[in-house]
């Protein structure tokens, strides 16, 4: 970019900065073939890795279809890069016996089967890696291995913790009152 001043003199951005540079610290002059070097791909796959890692972590649901006997979910990441596809077993034979993990996405994701279209833009937490590329959460899958269940029985727990504090001293009542009876009798 070229800076015009007012008499008439013409200096470009690189002139003024080396200028500043000269004037503030005294360091040398950038060589002129800098302007033919570019940018290492290293430099550039690391940069991309890096944002790609501080970036949200995850992955906007852009469209919902029916491929053969699966549901493919394809989902971008939030700066639009690339896409990444969740293929899911589809409802055969009036039943959703077959789908159980879509029906769990579809749990995680706040959507009901019913209003399948709320499911495009929702956000679905995912990781990314830069030698196998995005992938979505495990309670996302349906890939928990027990850590779903653990989470429901942990909820449960919580929620009816006061029945179960009122059946343990109850039972331990019961159970005290019957070692009497076995011991005295």
């Amino acid at each position: 970019m070229a800076d015009r001043s007012g008499d008439g003199g013409e200096t470009t951005a690189a002139e003024s900065s080396a200028t500043t540079d000269d004037a503030a610290g005294g360091a040398d002059p950038l060589p002129d073939d800098l302007d033919d070097a570019g940018v290492d791909e290293e430099v550039k796959r690391r940069l991309r890795e890096a944002y790609l890692n501080d970036e949200e972590n995850a992955l906007i649901v852009t469209r919902v279809r029916s491929v053969g006997d699966r549901v493919a979910v394809e989902m971008r990441p939030p700066h639009g890069d690339a896409t990444h596809t969740e293929r899911f077993d589809a409802p055969r034979d009036g039943s959703l016996r077959e789908s159980e993990a879509f029906l769990e996405f579809l749990e995680a994701a706040g959507v009901s089967p019913l209003d399948v279209d709320e499911l495009v833009g929702a956000r679905v937490p995912a990781t990314y890696d830069p030698e196998t590329g995005w992938e979505v959460d495990a309670a996302y899958r349906a890939e928990s291995d027990g850590a779903g269940r653990l989470a429901a029985a942990q909820n449960w727990l919580w929620t009816y913790r006061a029945w179960l504090l009122a059946g343990l001293l109850v039972g331990g009542e019961l159970v005290f009152v019957a070692v009497l009876i076995l011991l005295y009798a």
